[in-house]
This record gives C-alpha cells, structure tokens and sequence, in this order.
C-alpha cells in the first residue's frame, strides 16, 4: 500500500509535544503513522523552535529536532516559494504563515496537509490538498 505525503503543520508538532490529551494523541499518531510521509518546511521549524530554544527548554527542541532529522524532506524557504505562497493567500484568502505552508506542501507534492486548525478557517478552501484537522469534530 502506498503511503500518503503528508505536510505537518507547526501546530500538530505543537501538540504532539504539549497539547491536551486527546489532540495531543492524535498528532502523536499522525507523527507515528507508517503509511504517511512526512513533510514539513523551513517555516516550521521558524514557528516551533525559537521559543523553545530561548527560554532553555531542551526536551521540547530535542523533540522539534528528532521530528526534522525524521521527516523525508523539509522544504526550503525560497523566492519562488514566496511568491507561489502569495498567489495562494490572495486565491484563497490565507494568512501569510498558511499560504507559506500550502506553498511548501504543494512544492513537495503532498497528498494531505494536517492541521489542527478548526475547519472554518481559510485553509480548509484549498482544493489541491486534503486539509485535515486534528480538532475533535464540531471543534
């Protein structure tokens, strides 16, 4: 059976490591999944490890990390990234940090992109990925 690329946004790694119980297992079982391949970007790790790294808590950069060192690729930031992540935001009307993300995503041919965004959110209106939220249903 193949398996499906899956871009993993900041916030599944977010709540992997810290999240409630319940969000907090399902993005360990995304994380876990052998019948995905995970992808994720630079922009990720810009949005997870900063804090982490600045305020000294080193079992959560260690955890970031060994997510990174285990994905099958991390997208590079680039002018051209940015400028399809525009063409993104002002289709489908995203924040800056998403159209970042769906750019990436959709550069590293990613079948699904998983959130924990709630599905009212702009992200939800790309077309070209299955966006999946990890929130409970009706969250």
């Amino acid at each position: 059976m193949p398996r499906k690329r899956s871009f993993i946004d900041s916030g599944v790694l977010i709540a992997a490591f810290r999240g409630d119980e319940s969000l907090s297992d399902a993005a360990l079982a995304v994380l876990a999944d052998p019948g995905r391949i995970l992808i994720s970007s630079e922009f990720v790790r810009l949005e997870v490890l900063p804090k982490p790294v600045a305020y000294g808590r080193q079992d959560e950069c260690e955890f970031y990390d060994t997510f990174f060192a285990a994905a099958k690729r991390i997208v590079r930031a680039s002018r051209p990234l940015v400028q399809e992540a525009q063409a993104e935001a002002e289709l489908y009307g995203l924040s800056a940090m998403d159209a970042l993300h769906v750019a990436a995503a959709k550069r590293a041919r990613c079948e699904e992109f998983i959130t924990v965004e709630s599905s009212t959110k702009p992200l939800f209106r790309v077309r070209e990925l299955t966006v999946v939220s990890l929130q409970p249903v009706g969250s």
